[in-house]
């Protein structure tokens, strides 16, 4: 991939400015047409832009200005970024492997199968398929219909699952069966507090360390305790008693 040079007018004020270098050789530097160069060179284009430096940033070496400067023939090259920026994702359609496409009617007849009501837009964003292929799929026109099997998209390798629960509770918003909370909160890991609560009103707050149900053996057993030592007490005044007499 080719990499491009930042403000290239600016850069073009500033070679003009500050090297030896022919009009030819900046315009292709700087991907302008040679009479844009001889209009800087004379202040009728790019009057206000202040030029910048290409050595600065690090899009050209000194050394490759004095190379062009000693042969007008040679034309400088953009050196490569130091830094490599993430390119934004480009929307569209999700790319399935070569390898995989092949599994791709299978994963659309199992979608059809276990959750018909998802819309097409929807099966096409988890597969990466089309519509006529989800159509033929539906309709059993597909060449190859009689060897397709209902196979989990996620188990092939073609979605992930939480881009599928996430579908999902789209179409149940959609067809009244949720809420949109539930579309925001799906792929939200729970807190530990709310995990324990969760996990207490599966089990019954009887399992519930802090509950009531847990406490009572041990009040119980408190009780149990007092009791034996009342006795004991008693049967001590009982023997002083009796010395006593």
């Amino acid at each position: 991939m080719a990499t491009t040079l930042l403000m290239p007018k600016a850069t073009a004020v500033w070679l003009v400015d500050n090297t030896a270098l022919s009009f030819d050789q900046i315009a292709a530097f700087c991907g302008l047409h040679p009479l844009e160069v001889q209009g800087v060179a004379d202040g009728d284009v790019a009057g206000g832009i202040m030029g910048v430096n290409p050595i600065q940033n690090g899009q050209l070496t000194r050394e490759e200005i004095e190379k062009a400067e000693a042969d007008p023939d040679y034309r400088m090259k953009v050196s490569d970024p130091k830094v490599r920026v993430a390119q934004a994702k480009r929307k569209g359609p999700r790319y399935t492997p070569i390898s995989r496409r092949n599994e791709r009617p299978n994963a659309i007849r199992w979608l059809l199968r276990n959750h018909p009501e998802l819309k097409d837009a929807q099966i096409m964003r988890l597969v990466g398929t089309t519509k006529s292929t989800i159509d033929s799929v539906r309709e059993n026109t597909h060449w190859n219909s009689a060897n397709i099997q209902p196979m989990d998209p996620v188990t092939l390798g073609l979605c992930s699952q939480i881009d599928l629960d996430l579908e999902v509770k789209r179409a149940a918003v959609r067809s009244g069966a949720g809420t949109p909370d539930e579309v925001e909160q799906g792929t939200m890991l729970l807190t530990a507090e709310e995990a324990l609560a969760t996990a207490g009103g599966r089990t019954g707050a009887t399992d519930l360390p802090g509950s009531d149900a847990n406490r009572r053996p041990e009040q119980d057993e408190e009780i149990d305790a007092e009791s034996v030592f009342a006795k004991l007490k008693s049967l001590k005044s009982d023997t002083a008693d009796e010395d006593r007499d």
